[in-house]
């Protein structure tokens, strides 16, 4: 084991090893990188069959091609993933409807739904398995000196490592970003998500259904065995009293709020909340610094995108990167970097405008605008090519997508 005072040096210190900082360190390995992933709490090995974690998320297909040119896809089906072949979408405040099918566009399903956990599982294990990578956990970075020329830093255990470039992957509230001293703009929503497995009397049929109302969205999420993961955005003072109900009045609740969509709600696992944000870093890169995932943007949860959004940050940093040593470029130049933001901010900042308008629209009881979003489903439901157009953009199956990410990529 290398002794605390021995300089370590690699050519990419990943800071975070989350499911976002984990997908990224593996790629770099693969690609015979020098990689040291810093994380401070190593995940869960291990738990209970038939518990569902709170925090899931929608993969993309694109994101699905990510983990599986990575290798980790079927030990995530091991631990579980929950595929949807439909998604229902609905106005509470008319008869604005829109239903997306897979098999309109010849693909198996929309997405599947997989517990944060069992992801940052499978590509924890993945690094373990990997050459030219090094996890060391738990320790965090305790100072940064970022350049161009290289990065020095030293752990909070007292350890030093020289590297060409650092990443900030530690999430929203990312040390590395704060370190770099770039800003955040952004606002908070005056919303709390509330999460949830719950235990609807009749099967959800692989069926994604979501439903606006004035004080946010609600969504019901397939887990494999018939059960539902929730997540339900409305203002804090009704999460507030929503967590305070016991565990009948909460159901009865729910069944209201989901028009008993699928029947009565007859049970629900642990409640917790969150509060909700938008939040974009005025830089994704500085000189020997970039920024992925969640310390480069956070997103309304309605559409499910943040972590997709950060499979992609991480897979096209991978390709400027390789493109940058084949070239006998450094890897911190501000120069390479810049290609990366350049590549992703603006996808980024399209998709936290397209959901923080879609937050603005449904989330209010305005009359007019009612009318307006109601026709515009409805619409867009009859629409046929657009329809589609907007089920192969959502899966990720349109526009230039970074190597991992394509199909047949490895």
């Amino acid at each position: 084991m290398t002794e605390q005072t021995d300089l370590i040096t690699c050519d990419v210190l990943v800071a975070g090893g989350g499911m976002v900082g984990s997908a990224l360190a593996c790629a770099l390995a693969e690609q015979q990188f020098k990689v040291v992933v810093v994380e401070l709490r190593e995940p869960a090995a291990s738990w209970p069959v038939d518990e569902v974690d709170l925090r899931v998320s929608a993969l993309t297909r694109a994101s699905e091609m990510i983990l599986r040119n990575l290798g980790v896809w079927e030990r995530m089906a091991e631990l579980r993933v929950s595929p949807y072949r439909e998604m229902q979408v609905w106005d509470s405040c008319g008869r604005g409807t829109i239903h997306f099918d897979a098999a309109q566009i010849g693909e198996p399903d929309l997405g599947h739904i997989v517990e944060n956990r069992a992801t940052q599982l499978a590509l924890w294990e993945r690094l373990g398995a990997l050459g030219h990578v090094q996890r060391i956990c738990p320790d965090a970075i305790s100072t940064l000196e970022a350049a161009e020329s290289g990065c020095q830093i030293t752990l909070e255990s007292g350890r030093r490592i020289s590297a060409s470039l650092v990443v900030g992957a530690e999430g929203a509230s990312s040390p590395v970003r704060d370190m770099a001293g770039i800003s955040s703009s952004g606002w908070a929503y005056d919303q709390h998500a509330i999460v949830a497995t719950v235990w609807p009397e009749r099967h959800h049929g692989e069926v994604a259904r979501q439903r606006f109302m004035p004080n946010g969205p609600l969504a019901l999420l397939p887990i494999d065995d018939g059960r539902c993961s929730i997540v339900w955005s409305t203002s804090p003072q009704e999460a507030e009293r929503l967590l305070a109900l016991d565990d009948d009045s909460f159901c009865e609740a729910l069944g209201i709020a989901s028009e008993q969509v699928l029947g009565r709600i007859t049970r629900v696992g642990p409640r917790a909340a969150f509060p909700l944000r938008l939040r974009n870093a005025d830089h994704y890169v500085k000189p020997g610094l970039a920024l992925v995932g969640d310390a480069a943007h956070g997103i309304h949860p309605l559409a499910g995108q943040g972590v997709n959004l950060g499979f992609l940050d991480a897979a096209t940093l991978v390709d400027v990167l390789v493109d940058a040593r084949q070239h006998g470029r450094a890897l911190g130049s501000l120069a390479c970097l810049r290609r990366y933001e350049r590549a992703r901010k603006g996808a980024d900042v399209a998709m936290l405008g397209a959901m923080d308008a879609f937050k603005r629209l449904f989330s209010n009881e305005n009359r007019p605008l009612a009318l307006l979003r109601n026709l515009a489903l409805n619409l867009a439901d009859a629409s046929g090519p657009l329809k589609l157009l907007v089920i192969k953009r959502a899966l990720g199956l349109l526009g230039e997508l970074p190597s991992l990410a394509r199909r047949g990529s490895r």
